[in-house]
């Protein structure tokens, strides 16, 4: 049976009316109302059509790894309710040839990192280089918590984990904030990337002072590993204007993404 099929069953008028029915021995069963004695399980309702959370209608994700039907259990759930355009394969590029419509758009690789140690896991990373065209993000799902591939990751372009623990609805979250432009990393990571990564020095008043002071306000909050949203919520304007706003730091301190843009600022603001 397809999700667009609806399974039926009696509403309580009916079964107290069959009750009824029974009871009365030789009574005459009422004739079955039309349309009324019957009602329908409702159709399934789809992550895009919810007024809090915006599709994935018409992006592009690949999601590669040995475990097939698992793979295309995600891309069902990610077609039927984030209205997402998927394909599954073996590995990356295989996923990406079972695609032939248009490849102008970026494309989201979802690859699956589960059983595989570290090593094995960087290797796989370096190889993606050469499969994945400059303009595709990368994730990792299945990722074990205790992997502590993050940081490395992150440094050959991955722009978000998705570990064995996670929902369905967070896999479906997380993929809008990367197709947004955003990194799925937890807080707890980035500020540890970027501590570790900070260089302590005289802070460069000429490199700090080419943004104004609602540009440091955000790329301060970026470096902490706030959303768009959240950024958005702190300061009192419109995601949109947290947008422009992030695209103006990007393009004065020319970093191509928010873990470059959160490094710039580990080392060109005071950040507390």
């Amino acid at each position: 049976m397809s999700f667009q099929e609806a399974r039926s069953f009696p509403t309580k008028a009916g079964i107290e009316s069959a009750t009824s029915n029974i009871s009365g021995g030789m009574r005459k069963a009422p004739k079955r109302r039309s349309g009324n004695s019957f009602r329908h399980f409702p159709k399934l309702t789809m992550l895009s059509e919810e007024k809090n959370l915006a599709p994935l209608k018409d992006k592009l994700i690949c999601i590669a790894g040995p475990r097939r039907l698992q793979n295309e259990l995600i891309g069902f759930f990610l077609e039927k309710k984030g209205r997402a355009t998927c394909r599954a394969g073996f590995d990356t590029l295989q996923a990406a040839a079972l695609y032939t419509g248009s490849t102008n758009h970026p494309r989201l690789i979802l690859w699956d990192c589960g059983g595989k140690d570290q090593d094995e896991c960087l290797t796989a990373l370096e190889r993606f280089h050469e499969e994945i065209r400059s303009q595709d993000y990368v994730a990792l799902f299945n990722v074990p918590p205790d992997l502590g591939i993050e940081e490395a990751a992150l440094s050959r372009g991955v722009r978000g984990f998705f570990y064995v623990q996670d929902t369905t609805e967070q896999l479906h979250k997380g993929l809008m904030a990367i197709f947004e432009g955003e990194l799925w990393v937890s807080r707890g990571i980035m500020s540890k990337l970027v501590l570790n990564n900070k260089t302590y020095h005289h802070v460069s008043q000429k490199d700090a002072s080419i943004l104004t002071r609602r540009e440091i306000e955000i790329l301060s909050l970026v470096a902490a590993g706030a959303t768009n949203e959240e950024i958005a919520n702190s300061l009192f304007i419109s995601p949109n204007t947290v947008k422009t706003h992030i695209y103006n730091i990007f393009k004065k301190i020319n970093v191509p993404n928010r873990l470059q843009a959160a490094l710039w600022a580990a080392k060109n603001l005071s950040l507390s």
